[in-house]
């Protein structure tokens, strides 16, 4: 078997596909999500608590899919660099995860919370504890660790010549503007879904859709410039004297 020459084609198709998914997750997850900026965000949670439990629905969706990419790229990658691949599954499917469903669990408290605001059980502490839920739903470090993953598997694509240079630079230089505007989430300089906020992370968004037509259509690299590790470790041991 000569790894060389091979499209993956099955893994590149279900890669497309999970990131369409959580892609679309995440965009239709804008506008529901989008009531915590409001200045009197309790009231406006109140008046359509749903909002936020369906912003929860798609923000795990989106979570998951993309939780399940690394899983699904893993036994190729290692064939590659398997450190790389180890990175790529514990920062996205492991630790991403985990504050996707932190953030989601503060989205449907913060709905419930806002119930309680409306019929004026004790305001003031229900106001702060929406301020911490809102503020634990922002710094969850979801930024992080995808840009700490998603540089892995983009550095690990660029070496080895398995997508083409354009689709891996742009991304890479998306990821980097994700991670910048997160950490100005994180010190307060800017919030979640604000102009600002959408402007710098529209960037990876579309080119993660980019990358997932590109990879439905014509998968990896036939013949990367580097021989995975695997190849050379199955024409050793087939190798007859």
């Amino acid at each position: 078997m000569n790894f060389q020459h091979h499209t993956y084609k099955d893994p590149a198709k279900l890669v497309g596909i999970l990131y369409i998914i959580g892609t679309l997750a995440g965009i239709a997850s804008v506008p529901f999500l989008s009531v915590r900026n409001q200045s009197d965000y309790l009231s406006g949670i109140a008046r359509n608590p749903n909002s936020l439990i369906v912003g929860a629905v798609l923000t795990v969706l989106m979570g998951s899919a993309l939780a399940l990419i690394p899983i699904v790229l893993f036994p190729l990658l290692k064939r590659y660099n398997e450190p790389a691949a180890v990175g790529y599954v514990v920062f996205r499917s492991a630790l991403e995860t985990g504050t996707y469903l932190l953030s989601a669990v503060c989205y449907v408290a913060l709905a419930i919370l806002a119930r309680n605001y409306t019929i004026g059980a004790d305001s003031p502490s229900l106001l702060a504890a929406g301020t911490t839920l809102n503020a634990l739903a922002d710094a969850s470090l979801t930024f992080f660790f995808f840009g700490v993953g998603a540089l892995i598997l983009y550095v690990t694509l660029l070496r080895y010549h398995m997508l083409p240079r354009w689709i891996v630079w742009s991304g890479i230089i998306a990821v980097l503007l994700h991670i910048a505007s997160g950490g100005l989430v994180l010190l307060g300089l800017q919030t979640p879904l604000d102009s600002a906020s959408l402007v710098m992370n529209l960037p990876i968004a579309v080119q993660e859709m980019v990358m997932a037509v590109w990879l439905l259509a014509k998968g990896f690299n036939q013949e990367p410039t580097a021989t995975p590790k695997l190849s050379n470790e199955y024409e050793r041991s087939h190798h007859v004297v």
